[in-house]
Order: C-alpha cells, then sequence, then structure tokens
C-alpha cells in the first residue's frame, strides 16, 4: 500500500485500559512547554479524531502523543488524548508511557529499578520503573498534588434523588458519590448502568457545584489503611474505566486525608470492576492537599502503522451512537 504519511503506534494497557502511544509520524505541536502543545492541538483536535474514533479507534481508546521534553530534566513529554478531552494528567496513560519508553529502548532500561522524569501537560512527573529480564514489571508515578475542594455535599441527581458527593482533583475533577447509596456492588454486570448514572452525576456535578467536573467515581465501601477498596470510573461521553484509575485513586486518598483518615506514609489500593488494581501512597502533605505517589503495571499488546490516506472520505474517523454514548455524537 502507498500511503502519504504513516504514524506509528505501540498499543498498550494499564490495568486493562488501554493507553496507546504515538511514537513516530506527528510533528512535535508548536508551544514552549507541553502544556502549550497540548493547547496547540486542542485547538485544531483532528488528530485526536484520527486516533480515537472508528475506524482507527473507539470510545474505549486513549491516545498519548510523544513530544520532546521542552525541559532539560525530563526524558519526553507526552500529550493525553481520551475521547471528549485532554487531560492534564492521567496515571494509567503515564504507567503506559513510561512502559513503552523503556520496552521499545527509547529510554535506556536499567535494571533492577529506572527512574526518569516526563513533562506531561500538568507538570513533571517523576516514575520510578522496577525492571527485570529486560521488561517493566511496574511503574510508580508520584502525581501532581491532590486535593479536596466539597465533601459530602449535597447533590439532585434527576431520577436518582439527593446524593453527597465530594468534589476533588486528582489531575482531574471528580465528583465521588458511594456506589452503595445508589445500590451498585461495582461488579462487571453492572457496566451499562454504572456508566449511566455516572453521567447523570457529572452533568448535575457541572451544573450545581463546579463546572470543573469532568469524571465520576463510585466508590466503594473504604476498607481502611493498606487494604484493598473497590471502585468504578466513568469517563465521559458514558463509558466505563477498565483500570482502577490513577487519578481517580489519587483524588479518593485526597478525601480520605481531607477527613483524618490517611496521613504521611499511609497506602492502599483500588480496585476496577474488572479486578484490576493500582496501589496507592501518600508521599507527602502538599499546602491543604497531598501528594500522591500510584503503581500499576502496563502491558505493551502490539505495533500498528496507521495510514494517512488523502482519499479516505473519512479523515478523521466518526462516531455512532450504538458504541459512543450519548446524544452529542459529533463532540
Amino acid at each position: 500500500m502507498s500511503a502519504a504519511r504513516s504514524i506509528t503506534v505501540i498499543g498498550c494497557h494499564a490495568g486493562g485500559e488501554v493507553g496507546n502511544v504515538v511514537v513516530a509520524g506527528v510533528d512535535p505541536p508548536a508551544g514552549a512547554t507541553v502544556r502549550e502543545q497540548m493547547e496547540t492541538l486542542r485547538a485544531d483536535d483532528r488528530l485526536r479524531r484520527f486516533l480515537l474514533r472508528e475506524p482507527r479507534g473507539s470510545v474505549a481508546t486513549h491516545a498519548n502523543v510523544i513530544v520532546p521534553a521542552t525541559r532539560t530534566d525530563c526524558a519526553y513529554g507526552y500529550v493525553i488524548m481520551e475521547p471528549t478531552e485532554y487531560p492534564l494528567m492521567s496515571g494509567s496513560n503515564t504507567i503506559c508511557v513510561a512502559t513503552v519508553l523503556l520496552e521499545t529502548g527509547m529510554v535506556e532500561l536499567r535494571e533492577p529499578e529506572t527512574v526518569l522524569r516526563l513533562e506531561a501537560p500538568a507538570g513533571v512527573v517523576e516514575v520510578r520503573c522496577a525492571c527485570r529480564g529486560g521488561r517493566v514489571e511496574s511503574v510508580e508515578l508520584t502525581n501532581v498534588p491532590a486535593f479536596a475542594t466539597h465533601l459530602d455535599a449535597t447533590l439532585e441527581v434527576p431520577r436518582i434523588g439527593t446524593l453527597a458527593v465530594d468534589v476533588a482533583f486528582g489531575g482531574m475533577w471528580y465528583a465521588i458519590a458511594d456506589a452503595s447509596a445508589i445500590g451498585f456492588e461495582l461488579v462487571p454486570h453492572e457496566a451499562r448502568e454504572l456508566c449511566a448514572v455516572g453521567e447523570a452525576i457529572r452533568i448535575a456535578a457541572r451544573e450545581q457545584l463546579s463546572g470543573d467536573v469532568s469524571i465520576v467515581q463510585l466508590a466503594g465501601a473504604w476498607q481502611g489503611v493498606g487494604a484493598v477498596s473497590r471502585n468504578a470510573v466513568v469517563i465521559a461521553p458514558g463509558r466505563l474505566d477498565r483500570s482502577a484509575t490513577g487519578t481517580g485513586l489519587s483524588a479518593r486518598m485526597a478525601t480520605l486525608h481531607a477527613r483524618g483518615l490517611m496521613r504521611v506514609g499511609d497506602t492502599m489500593t483500588h480496585a476496577s470492576v474488572i479486578g484490576s488494581t493500582f496501589d496507592g501512597r501518600i508521599v507527602a502533605e502538599a499546602g491543604q492537599g497531598i501528594v500522591p505517589a500510584i503503581r500499576g503495571s502496563a502491558f505493551i499488546t502490539g505495533r500498528t502503522e496507521l495510514y494517512v490516506d488523502d482519499r479516505d472520505p473519512y479523515p478523521e474517523g466518526y462516531l455512532l451512537s450504538d458504541t459512543w454514548p450519548g446524544d452529542d455524537v459529533q463532540h
């Protein structure tokens, strides 16, 4: 096949959440920082649509575009692309990026541990990668500061009723609700209903509490320091995160710290609906919030060459509501 241009993508997932990594074929966007480069890509948005929409992507796919770092103390930068937004930070995507950089040789892998700094749109992220046999066994990232702005705020949700929710930042802005209060056990067969309820909570939280909220966590009962607690995270436009969600774990630890239930040095583990886990740890306090660390593992699933064909009638892909939830399928 002849093609005017190709884009090289390394397939990867962390805890079941797809976080593909674009390693070649995309010129660095304009911008003095990775945050500015993200804004350049968002203003155009053709690349995100090309990567995430059908026929090349899906609502369950994320993409991370590797760019040269704009800081001398970082190995690379990366721009995170999700179905409807460009997050400043993502735990699962960062774990995928670090794993791909090391296992493809873009960054030298050193055993038993490789430490590197990456530039995310949110800022510098330090990752510590446990390595053995030429593979990355786990990645621990020190996240940006996390903090809570609302605890037990009253939220009126159509067809659900009155809920008490927390609002917290863990790299993304979360509304966090008690899953059991809505009747959920956080098991796989509830996925579709979890998404419908999560989207209703997101919309209500944006209208009633904070317009910054872009993601919802339905939290299972907290089992205590060092134990495994369950959660489900609903991502716009209404689909379930397969992983335990690093920013969600950060946001939840921030609310637990605000309530005096977790302290510096304490740990907890979040399990997703499919049973995958991320480990969390409070590294330090930061103002009224915390500096969290998240640990998980990612796995490379393949290597793909995506072709840009000028004859393609769908150069930016397309969306249909049978697979892309919500009414606005042209987002």
